[in-house]
């Protein structure tokens, strides 16, 4: 029996599918601990999470099995063992688990007990669960290892304390929503320490994976409540953890304790790592979108140079007939200050291509809204092209509260590979661009200083595709408008709750219908960064053809 174990964190990012990959990464994090005892690895790392269906395929199950048994191996070289989460098939049944590594062989696995079923998750469609699991034998120190969601509810840690586990080691995959970090801390984890009297490590991973967003975040508790560490987020990062057993148990060194970002800082990081990910493991050279000199197109050229540097991101003016010069020359500002690639590509000749083709057609018919879409079509078309030819990721630049209306034309500026601002309300691309015109985010390989004209902020939103045309025209402004959003889709709750909160009900009711209708043209959107509780497609899960209207 030992008094004293020293325990590393790799707090690391990951990628799904790439078994030996990630194994290897796993074994040169170990090489920087010779000196630990034990190195623990997030949920699922060997195989990257979340794997959804790929982990039903026996093949990918067989080559994860034959991996961990390298790693296995690998522990017999005298160095620190290894906790690592991967997928386990036994007895017909597959399930989510860890292993512990040590001496050259797997010491002990434990399975998942409880599978969340919500939001983001569907672990049950996917895995058994496991028994309540008991405790590990390890250095003469018996550890509790619930897994993830095992942490956020009682049952599993109040089961490993009444069967004499001594320190609770809880990995996660934990994907990032506003306001998650000091939740996880403050209350899901610090009750199961006051529950069960033991001192906790929380280990969570960071980076991208197609929608989701890790923030890391990772901390240790001790059986008292203190925060022992803090690791950063954001970032990949190795922590050594020592602790000692007293006489009322084990406790944790006290070490760093870093300070997470606040809002809206935590939302704007959130949007590069993800964005930086997904451009990065799909191997695209980097990214091009239309600047138009509004604010989405904006923020998401400053968001791209932070996550990619300016080098990689190619901005392209696709002027037509109704665009400003007031537009022209904020595009051309903007650029300039993000210190990216601006090219001016003018449409009117495809515009006037497209009017003499439908013109026999469209001969009895006033121009509307048709018309409008043929423009935003043809710049999607142009972008499109560019990156076809070129290899550069399509951003688009829509916002939550568009999307959530329908304010959004398919196959025009829906027409792209990814989205930063899917899940963030135009309220929200106004606080990010004004936080990032006065800070630099820690991560962001942009440049210094405000990176967003004055201008382009303070302008009303439109889309510029007829004379004098504002958002505001068939819209209520923004601040209204998007907490009604919010009560609609966030809190789903029904107009005469909306309308209850000072709404006007045909307005309300407007926008309840407009919601409900747009659903088959967010179901062709891209993906884009999750950032709250109800996300468009992995969180918010509505039939397109859908009669119901709750006032």
């Amino acid at each position: 029996m030992t008094d004293q174990l020293t325990i590393a964190m790799a707090q690391l990012n990951q990628r799904v599918g790439d078994l030996s990959g990630n194994a290897k990464a796993m074994l040169e994090w170990r090489a920087k601990a010779p000196g630990a005892d034990l190195i623990v690895f997030p949920e699922q790392q060997l195989i990257g999470y979340p794997a959804e269906d790929l982990v039903l395929k026996p093949v990918f199950a067989a080559r994860a099995a034959a991996e961990l048994a390298e790693l296995a191996q690998a522990t017999a070289d005298g160095g620190p063992a290894m906790l690592v989460g991967s997928i386990f098939v036994d007895d017909g049944g597959l399930y989510n688990g860890v292993a512990l590594l040590d001496g050259g062989r797997v010491a002990a696995v434990r399975y998942k007990h409880e599978l969340p079923n919500y939001g983001t998750f569907d672990e049950k469609r996917i895995f058994a669960a496991g028994p309540l699991p008991d405790p590990v034998e390890f250095r003469g120190v018996r550890l509790g290892l619930p897994i993830c969601e095992d942490g956020w509810l009682s049952p599993v840690s109040q089961h490993l304390a009444a069967c004499g586990a001594e320190i609770l080691i809880s990995v996660n995959g934990s994907p990032y929503e506003i306001d998650k970090d000091d939740r996880r801390l403050e209350q899901v984890f610090a009750a199961r320490v006051s529950e069960t009297r033991l001192p906790l490590l929380f280990l969570n991973r960071v980076g991208g994976q197609d929608e989701l967003v890790f923030d890391g975040s990772s901390f240790v508790l001790n059986s008292d409540g203190a925060a022992a560490h803090r690791l950063p987020d954001w970032e990949e990062h190795l922590r050594i953890t020592h602790w000692k057993r007293g006489g009322t148990g084990w406790s944790c060194a006290d070490g760093p304790k870093a300070l997470w970002e606040d809002h809206p800082a935590d939302i704007y990081s959130a949007m590069i790592v993800g964005l930086r990910d997904y451009v990065d493991t799909n191997r695209f050279p980097g990214v091009v979108l239309g600047l138009s000199g509004g604010i989405d197109s904006a923020i998401c050229a400053a968001i791209a140079a932070d996550a990619l540097g300016p080098e990689r991101v190619w901005c392209v003016m696709l002027p037509s007939r109704y665009t400003s010069q007031s537009s022209l020359d904020d595009a051309a500002e903007c650029a300039a200050m993000i210190g990216c690639r601006l090219d001016t590509i003018p449409i009117s000749p495809a515009v006037e291509a497209f009017d003499v083709m439908l013109s026999g057609s469209f001969a009895d018919r006033e121009v509307d809204i048709t018309e409008e879409n043929v423009q935003s079509r043809i710049r999607g078309v142009t972008l499109m092209a560019l990156s076809n030819k070129f290899g550069h990721m399509l951003l688009t630049t829509g916002n939550k509260s568009e999307m959530s209306v329908g304010y959004a034309t398919i196959y025009g500026d829906m027409a792209g590979g990814y989205n930063p601002l899917k899940d963030a309300y135009k309220m929200t691309v106004f606080a990010i661009s004004e936080w990032r015109n006065r800070h630099k985010p820690r991560i962001g390989l942009g440049p210094d200083g405000p990176v967003i004209p004055d201008t382009i902020i303070r302008k009303p939103p439109s889309a510029e595709l007829r004379p004098d045309q504002k958002d505001s025209d068939s819209l209520p402004p923004y601040p209204v408008l998007d907490k009604m959003l919010h009560a609609l889709v966030e809190e789903e709750l029904s107009v005469d709750e909306v309308v209850a909160r000072g709404f006007d009900r045909a307005e309300v009711a407007r926008i309840e219908r407009l919601l409900y209708i747009a659903e088959y043209k967010r179901r062709q959107a891209p993906p884009g960064v999750k950032l709250g509780t109800r996300n468009f497609g992995r969180d918010r899960r509505y039939p397109i053809t859908n009669a119901f209207r709750s006032g």
